[in-house]
């Protein structure tokens, strides 16, 4: 039986009456803000028999939204106690609709990835689909782990036509971050390399039961079409990394810790028109493409 989302009381009972404990190390907050549940569903602009992938469902209350549009939804629940809800309460609800992976997202996404994709690689070198890769990609993401489970798609090369994740609002203010701020960093270049990214909906500790210690915000990251953008992305993920690794230092001095060579690393600036006193927060996505592939070039590819 689907519960009463709306009520701390009733999902208090169904904890209690279940055994389950509450484990802050999964993040686990249930969201009682109706209007917010459907501004969060309704951004992901469903059509009927989209296959949608959603981390952490806890009881289920944006996953029946997303189940009653009709759509084949695949959740991935950390926590036993949840699966096993899901599994008794809402998976009867919607035949044929809802499968459960157990486990934490970071382990299992590559195997289940598999499952639904064919092994073949078209000729661009992207994967082949066979009709049931994920198009969306939704969760109240774990405060912990958030990042860590959109950068790890990304580095992947693995990106959904639209995502929608509700995170902590500091995380929010990365991915959306532009150039000279102080939240720009490397998670925010990889984030806008792969997507147009954007906020929908800030929520407060209110919205949530229990009450979490930190305010959310919910953020759409749509999949840009010219995607990678550059000769080498291997590369590109590898030099992002490198010259944000010291945010005091310079990008010269950055750089010399991939490029081994303080000659090659000002020539490369230079043909790049980046001055070497300048730190990498000041670069912004197009002109760090630009210097991946001139580093590519230089390099011979490799």
């Amino acid at each position: 039986m689907i519960p009463n989302y709306d009520s701390p009381t009733e999902l208090k009972s169904i904890l209690d009456e279940r055994g389950f404990s509450m484990q802050k190390k999964f993040g686990q907050n249930f969201l009682i803000n109706p209007s917010a549940r459907k501004t969060l569903v309704d951004s992901l602009d469903l059509e009927e028999n989209m296959n949608v992938w959603e981390v952490g469902p806890g009881l289920g209350a944006l996953t029946t939204q997303i189940l009653s549009k009709n759509t084949n939804l695949t959740v991935f629940e950390i926590d036993r106690g949840f699966a096993d809800f899901l599994k008794d309460e809402i998976q009867s609800e919607f035949p044929g609709k809802l499968k459960i992976v157990r486990g934490d997202f970071l382990k299992t996404w590559k195997n289940e990835l598999e499952t639904v994709v064919s092994n073949k690689v078209s000729e661009n070198g992207k994967i082949s689909e066979n009709g049931k890769f994920p198009e969306r990609f939704f969760g109240n993401l774990p405060y912990n782990v958030a990042a860590t489970i959109i950068a790890d798609t990304i580095s992947n090369q693995t990106r959904f036509d639209k995502c929608v994740f509700t995170v902590q609002k500091e995380v929010a203010m990365r991915i959306c971050a532009k150039p000279g701020t102080e939240n720009y960093s490397s998670f925010s270049v990889l984030c806008q390399w792969a997507y147009d990214v954007k906020n929908v909906i800030d929520l407060s500790g209110a919205s949530f039961w229990p009450r979490p210690n930190v305010d959310s915000r919910a953020v759409k990251m749509t999949k840009k079409q010219n995607f990678p953008n550059c000769e080498n992305p291997k590369l590109f993920l590898t030099l992002v990394r490198t010259i944000f690794s010291l945010r005091r230092k310079t990008i010269k001095n950055n750089l010399n810790q991939l490029t081994c060579d303080s000659e090659f690393t000002e020539k490369i600036l230079k043909k790049a028109n980046i001055a070497e006193n300048l730190r990498a927060e000041a670069l912004d996505l197009n002109t760090i493409l630009r210097l991946c592939d001139i580093l590519n070039e230089e390099k011979g590819g490799k």
